[in-house]
């Protein structure tokens, strides 16, 4: 998933960019920024599905206030540098539960394909549970891990990140998903894009800043 370990808050945003490459090399000179959110991880997925849409996630320590994290600079550099016109929606959350569904990883894996949904669950611990029931089908439908994110401001907004085998088997997945896995029926509700199909494209570790 390019996450490392399960962290406080999450901000993401999945959105068009002029140029793919010309954003990561900006984005990447602008760590000093990055830090002074106390942003630990930036990751990318790119859209195999539509021309330079992406995916951005940015993991952050412990933050004092979401909305300062979500005001700060740093954070709207990130669409400036992009070439958007108008600022996507942002989620922020916090990690509910990463599920390894494929047994240990292996540092020779080669990525899957990432199918990311926001959404709108009716609650999200009977949701863990379900999916907990019916891990083995998830499995058998190649569905190798699942991210939960629950939004800090409606404890029913969810976001959710899977990895899959394959494009062929997210393309099933995506048309006739599991019972347990309802969120897939009401992807991209809202301001919020339609679900999001790619492939982990960048992982850019931010150093602490020195306090």
């Amino acid at each position: 998933m390019g996450e490392h370990r399960l962290h406080s808050l999450i901000i993401a945003a999945d959105y068009r960019v002029d140029d793919i490459d010309r954003m990561w090399s900006l984005l990447k000179q602008r760590q000093t920024n990055l830090a002074e959110i106390d942003a630990h991880h930036v990751v990318v997925y790119t859209s195999m599905w539509g021309p330079n849409r992406v995916l951005v996630t940015i993991g952050v320590r412990g933050p004092d206030s979401v909305g300062e994290v979500l005001r700060s600079p740093a954070v709207f550099e990130l669409f400036d540098i992009s070439g958007v016109e108008e600022i996507p929606a942002i989620f922020a959350g916090e990690v509910v539960e990463k599920i390894e569904l494929s047994g240990a990883s292996r540092d020779d894996d080669v990525a899957g394909v990432i199918v990311g949904v926001v959404t709108l669950v009716d609650d999200v611990s009977a949701l863990m549970m379900k999916v907990h029931d019916a891990a083995d089908r998830f499995r058998q439908a190649g569905v190798r891990k699942i991210w939960v994110y629950k939004a800090s401001d409606d404890s029913r907004e969810v976001m959710i990140l899977q990895e899959i085998d394959d494009e062929i088997s997210a393309r099933r997945w995506i048309n006739h998903p599991d019972a347990a896995a309802e969120w897939m029926s009401n992807s991209g509700f809202g301001v919020y894009p339609t679900v999001f199909v790619g492939k982990f494209a960048h992982l850019m570790a931010v150093e602490a800043q020195v306090r």
